[in-house]
């Protein structure tokens, strides 16, 4: 989303609202708000729309939500991408915004399923875009019901798939520091690396030198970009910070809490502040970036054999199966990507991180986590409240 509370239609279309109705506005707390996403689907008799009311909760870089989707029918839809909610800078080849997509159409296909409704998604169906993302869309979805008497196979992929979807309401992304005495068991982690089955690699660590040094590797890729004027202003623009602008923007990154608001308001917390490196702020934003590195407990990663669009989709599409089974596990997750990012001061910890996580030839790092138990139970709220919706 811009910077508005609400969407313009495009075409004259309408929205699809992901909590009942109810705005951020509503509500003096944001916090309070989320609580409507209780009602999420509720307000969409036909499959399709209460299908993508669950989707437009999917994790997305920076949290700009860059689906457009054009509804056909009760059971077909063709979905595209808003070029205007990009990462020029820190995604110049909007790589992170097509697995976006992917963890989109992944939802999407769950919330369907719950439906018992089975999707059918065509990726790119006017082509596969290559360098740079265009008009064209990103895929065909349709929606089938599901036959009566399912093979054994495919009931238990539908059972398990309904696990995932259960955590939909409850997965979040956690910023803050994990508890150093709560190790990841591996049969944890094991279930994570068989979230997904396609042409995707999941691998995991939570022990020994690699677990050190891949803490050490994410936290310096970070202070690397806090370094890098153009990469971290581009995230300072999409911070939110405090209520006020969350409710006002529930997009972009949220910065909440009394303390941090309480800056704000008198002025010691500045976006100005925030990129310049002599300022209390930017240090205590470097800061929190390293406890929340250090303290990782295990990370996950997922890779690809190639780096095209269709393997970027598939890599989201894990992604989303990952972030879903993490929740289950009563773990916390925190995409760590920046060292996976294509552009130049990345370019030493791109190739440590291929060094070290990847073993075939021409396979790509796709996302980075790190994983924990959370060191305090407070919810870290997800903005994304609504869709675009195109005229056909």
């Amino acid at each position: 989303m811009n910077r508005r509370k609400f969407l313009k239609i495009a075409g004259g279309g309408g929205v699809i609202l992901a909590a009942g109705g109810v705005g951020f506005a509503a509500t003096r707390e944001p916090l309070g708000a989320i609580t409507a996403w209780k009602n999420v689907g509720a307000l969409y008799a036909d499959p399709m729309r209460r299908a993508l009311s669950y989707a437009i909760l999917a994790p997305n870089p920076h949290n700009r939500q860059p689906w457009v989707v054009s509804l056909k029918s009760d059971t077909e839809a063709v979905l595209s991408c808003d070029l205007d909610r990009l990462l020029p800078v820190t995604d110049p080849f909007s790589r992170q915004i097509v697995i976006g997509l992917g963890c989109f159409l992944e939802l999407f296909s769950l919330a369907a399923a719950e439906q018992n409704y089975r999707t059918e998604i065509q990726y790119f169906p006017m082509g596969e875009h290559t360098e740079q993302l265009d008009q064209r869309p990103i895929a065909r979805l349709l929606l089938k019901k599901t036959e009566v008497g399912l093979s054994e196979q495919k009931h238990k992929t539908e059972v398990t798939g309904r696990t995932l979807f259960a955590q939909t309401l409850k997965r979040q992304t956690n910023r803050g520091p994990f508890d150093l005495d709560r190790p990841i068991e591996d049969s944890a982690l094991q279930r994570l690396r068989g979230a997904w089955a396609g042409n995707v690699e999941i691998g995991t660590a939570n022990t020994g030198a690699l677990l050190a040094s891949l803490r050490v590797l994410t936290r310096d890729a970070m202070w690397a970009e806090m370094a890098t004027p153009d990469a971290y202003r581009e995230s300072i623009d999409l911070m939110r910070i405090g209520r006020a602008e969350i409710e006002a923007n529930p997009d972009g990154i949220s910065l909440k809490g009394a303390f941090l608001e309480t800056l704000y308001m008198v002025g010691a917390l500045t976006r100005e502040s925030l990129v310049d490196p002599t300022s209390s702020s930017y240090k205590m934003g470097r800061d929190m970036m390293e406890k929340g590195a250090m303290s990782a407990m295990g990370f996950v990663w997922i890779s690809t054999t190639g780096n095209d669009r269709t393997a970027q989709i598939e890599a989201g599409r894990a992604y989303m199966r990952v972030a879903l089974q993490v929740s289950a596990e009563g773990l916390a997750m925190q995409p760590m990507s920046q060292s996976l990012q294509e552009y130049a001061a990345m370019k030493p910890y791109y190739a440590a991180a291929h060094d070290k996580l990847v073993a075939k030839p021409g396979a790509r790092l796709q996302m980075l986590a790190r994983l924990g138990y959370a060191a305090n139970t407070g919810p870290s709220p997800r903005w994304p409240l609504e869709t675009r919706l195109k005229k056909s």
